[in-house]
């Protein structure tokens, strides 16, 4: 048998392959991402809450697929010039700030998956400094082996449980009841990638049990269309409140007024992305008042 290299894309199937949208989302006006970053940063500030903006503000992004926004929020977030790396506002800002926003990437792919996050973790690795990129961690802390293994798993069983109580096992056996293979698959997720990483804070842009929810409930706002899915990691994020050893920001996220925040946040930052969604809001609005 006579192997035979395929070189290029027939004719046909390269031009069906430009029809149907396969760009990313056209990148919104950058002056109105700017204005919308600068005031949900500030009212962030006030609440002491600007880790959990910057882990929603990565994901709606994401999510919303117009990976320049990306690169444009890094920028955003650590220097005072967007357009001027000399005013970037330190080394140690930066380096925090890219890890958290590529963990949350990484998160991210659970929720809307891998392309999508591909393509914005591409853009954040093309805008980010040389001394930055050389910073980052470089080798995996989440290589499954037959040692970590069961840690791992009972580590996604764990968040499970604390995301989905009292309907944890009820939903297990039905997800399993689709298919045998898909609860382990998210069970296995959930420990390897979801769950935070053993070693606390002491792991560059390790994300706590509050800031994973909120990961889930940004993506899946965002998204649009899986109301069951966000109503469940919006429960998530409410049920964070009961984790042991909460910081200051994340009992605030996880409080009733913190929620409510945090999905008009996303709203607002996601207006600009999209801005078909907030005139759809407003007819439907205008037709319940008729």
């Amino acid at each position: 048998m006579v192997t035979v290299t395929v070189k290029h894309l027939p004719a046909p199937v390269k031009q069906l392959l430009k029809l149907r949208t396969p760009q990313a989302r056209t990148t919104p006006s950058l002056s109105r991402l700017t204005a919308v970053l600068s005031s949900t940063f500030q009212d962030a500030k006030a609440k002491k809450a600007e880790t959990g903006w910057l882990t929603l503000a990565m994901c709606t992004l994401l999510t919303a697929n117009a990976p320049p926004t990306i690169g444009h929020l890094y920028r955003f977030a650590t220097r005072n010039d967007l357009e001027n790396v000399s005013t970037r506002r330190g080394y140690d800002e930066a380096l925090s700030k890219a890890s958290l926003m590529r963990e949350s990437a990484l998160k991210s792919c659970i929720f809307v998956g891998v392309p999508r996050t591909i393509l914005s973790l591409a853009n954040l690795h093309e805008t980010i400094e040389d001394d930055v990129k050389n910073g980052l961690r470089k080798t995996s802390v989440r290589t499954v082996d037959t040692k970590n293994v069961n840690e791992i798993v009972a580590r996604g069983e764990a968040l499970w449980d604390t995301i989905y109580e009292p309907h944890a096992e009820k939903l297990r056996n039905k997800l399993g009841s689709y298919h045998p293979d898909f609860i382990e698959f998210i069970i296995q997720a959930y420990g390897t990638v979801l769950a935070p990483l053993p070693g606390g804070d002491a792991v560059l842009g390790n994300l706590s049990r509050a800031q994973g929810s909120i990961v889930g409930t940004a993506c899946l706002r965002a998204e649009g269309g899986v109301g069951p899915q966000l109503t469940s990691h919006v429960f998530g994020l409410l049920k964070a409140r009961d984790v042991p050893g909460l910081s200051a920001e994340d009992y605030w996220l996880a409080s009733d007024e913190g929620t409510e925040w945090v999905v008009r946040t996303v709203d607002k930052i996601l207006d600009v992305v999209k801005p078909e969604l907030a005139e759809g809001d407003a007819a439907a609005q205008a037709q319940a008042k008729l």
